[in-house]
């Protein structure tokens, strides 16, 4: 590394030989005296940048596109090594994508802060809000045999409702998390980090949006009302959770599956505890799954930022965490097909057909990779929630219409 050190500039050395993805080692021979010049000038913010003797003395091994240091973590768990302060695999796609709210007419604008808190422009995280209240609702309207106008009609209330109340919790969140977005590449621009709201106004239009959901939560019954409103906690409890545990994930999946509980009542009146259950867990399993794919886009900037994650708690084996939280959510729908009676196209598709996708997501996801990450995290609200409401739905149609 030192040979090539000694090609550089010296302000690139110092800004841009850890912190810029664009930078590459040059592998090149230079003249001892120019090198013995450079050496002695940056021997010491080296030592202080470098968090590994090894990669000091290695000078033919490539150098990965970030690289951040222990001097700039927040007391960084004991596990962030290696994969985490030297990426074995350059990530060159750090570039947020072009959003919908871009092509605004100018007329729009003052709404657009608005919209982009909600994440509109990103519809993912409504889909996976939704869909296991679609699976509770349909596997309710089976065990009872109702007509098809009853789950398509509980399906379309659930949709509008999980569309409003993940943007009020991206509200609560951003409000909760607007020092730390500034400090993250992928978030800086969030209209409460970047200044284009202020904190009062995010606050009026949280208390529009929580309007709005309990307009949607007042056309079920008490049972389920009660039962929705008891999921707001875990709403404003999660963004703090990052801030004290390397294990947020946990209650973003028990968040994001509290619908299993209220599809089932909102159909049924009462949910049936020991169906809802298993699948609540397997639910929580699955989010906590694809959280920590989604985490693994903003490592790098978590450590300096301080936010705390399972992607930096498990920094070299997140593959591994991550089939075992897919295999028990797999483990879990089986369980819950046996307890509530599913027949074969259950197991076949919404099993079988699951299990297929997610093995496909562990084996091949790059956690290097933003633009991987986010491509696998968004194939769990088309493809995987899909697959499970699909075999649930056509055994549905078997059992129930084509009696």
């Amino acid at each position: 590394m030192f040979p090539s050190l000694a090609r550089c500039s010296t302000n690139r050395a110092i800004q841009k030989s850890f912190f810029f993805p664009s930078y590459r080692q040059i592998g090149s021979s230079s003249s001892s005296s120019s090198s013995s010049s450079i050496l002695r000038n940056h021997i010491s913010p080296l030592r202080k940048l470098s968090t590994s003797r090894s990669i000091l003395n290695s000078s033919t091994s490539a150098t990965s596109a970030t690289k951040i240091t222990q001097k700039d973590a927040s007391k960084p768990h004991p596990s962030v090594t290696s994969e985490l302060i030297h990426p074995t695999s350059v990530s060159i796609d750090n570039e947020s994508p072009k959003s919908i709210l871009d092509k605004l007419p100018q007329w729009a604008s003052p709404v657009k802060p608005y919209l982009a808190l909600t994440r509109i422009d990103k519809p993912t995280g409504s889909l996976l809000l939704f869909w296991p209240c679609t699976w509770s609702i349909t596997m309710a309207s089976t065990a009872l045999q109702l007509p098809l106008s009853v789950p398509l009609f509980y399906i379309s209330l659930f949709g509008l409702g999980a569309l409003i109340m993940r943007g009020a919790g991206c509200t609560i969140n951003d409000m909760w998390d607007a020092k730390m977005d500034v400090k993250v590449d992928r978030t800086k621009s969030r209209p409460l980090a970047a200044g284009d709201i202020t904190q009062f106004q995010a606050l009026s239009f949280l208390g529009l949006q929580l309007s709005a959901g309990l307009a949607v939560l007042t056309q079920l019954n008490w049972y389920s009302i009660v039962l929705g409103a008891s999921s707001l906690s875990l709403v404003v409890l999660y963004p703090f959770m990052k801030r004290i545990t390397y294990y947020p994930q946990v209650v973003f999946g028990m968040t994001f599956n509290w619908g299993v509980f209220l599809g089932w009542s909102a159909v049924a009146g009462v949910t049936d505890w020991t169906v809802t259950t298993p699948l609540y867990i397997g639910g929580i399993a699955w989010g906590i799954a694809y959280d920590l794919i989604y985490a693994h886009q903003d490592k790098l900037d978590d450590v300096k930022a301080g936010v705390k994650s399972m992607a930096l708690r498990f920094p070299n084996n997140s593959r591994t965490v991550i089939s075992i939280l897919n295999s028990t959510f797999i483990s879990m729908l089986t369980l819950t097909g046996y307890l509530s009676g599913m027949g074969p196209l259950y197991y076949l598709i919404s099993c079988g057909g699951t299990s297929l996708h997610l093995l496909w997501q562990t084996l091949t996801v790059n956690f290097d990779s933003r633009k991987d990450c986010w491509n696998k995290f968004c194939s769990n609200g088309y493809i995987t929630g899909p697959l499970v409401w699909f075999g649930i739905f056509a055994n549905y149609v078997q059992t129930v219409l084509l009696v």
